[in-house]
C-alpha cells in the first residue's frame, strides 16, 4: 500500500501588504496565526496526513480576507478566526457539511471562466 492522496487541500492566503497600503491584507498583526493554528489543529486531530495545508499567495479576494480556499469543492471561506477555523475543520473537513455562513458571497465568486472563453475575450 502506498502513501494516500490528501482528501483536502486548504490554501490559506498568507499574502501581507506592507503598511499604508489601501487594500486591506489577509495577514496582518491580528491574524498572523491563523495557518499555524489550521497545521496545529488538524495535527492535534490527527488529520493532518489525509489534509494538506498550503500557505499560497494572493488569492485576490483582499475586502473578505483572511480567506482560504478548499479543495475538492472551490468552496472559498472568508473572515477567517482561529474560531472560524476550528468549526470548518470540525464540520466541513471532518463533518463533510460546508459551513455556508463562513462562505465567500455569489457576488466576489461567481462561476468560474475557461481559459480559452478569457482569451476570446481579449482577442487571442
Amino acid at each position: 500500500m502506498g502513501i494516500p492522496q490528501p482528501a483536502f487541500y486548504i490554501f490559506k492566503c498568507q499574502q501581507s501588504a506592507p503598511p499604508g497600503m489601501p487594500k486591506p491584507s489577509c495577514v496582518n498583526a491580528d491574524t498572523q496565526d491563523v495557518f499555524q493554528h489550521m497545521s496545529q489543529s488538524l495535527m492535534k486531530k490527527g488529520i493532518i496526513g489525509t489534509v494538506q495545508p498550503i500557505q499560497t499567495s494572493c488569492l485576490n479576494r483582499c475586502n473578505a480576507g483572511p480567506v482560504m480556499l478548499v479543495e475538492p469543492g472551490h468552496v472559498m471561506y472568508t473572515g477567517l478566526t482561529k474560531e472560524k477555523i476550528d468549526r470548518i475543520i470540525d464540520e466541513h473537513i471532518m463533518g463533510g457539511k460546508v459551513v455556508e455562513e463562513y462562505v465567500i458571497t455569489d457576488e466576489l465568486w461567481d462561476n468560474p471562466i475557461e481559459p480559452a472563453t478569457m482569451a476570446a475575450q481579449f482577442g487571442n
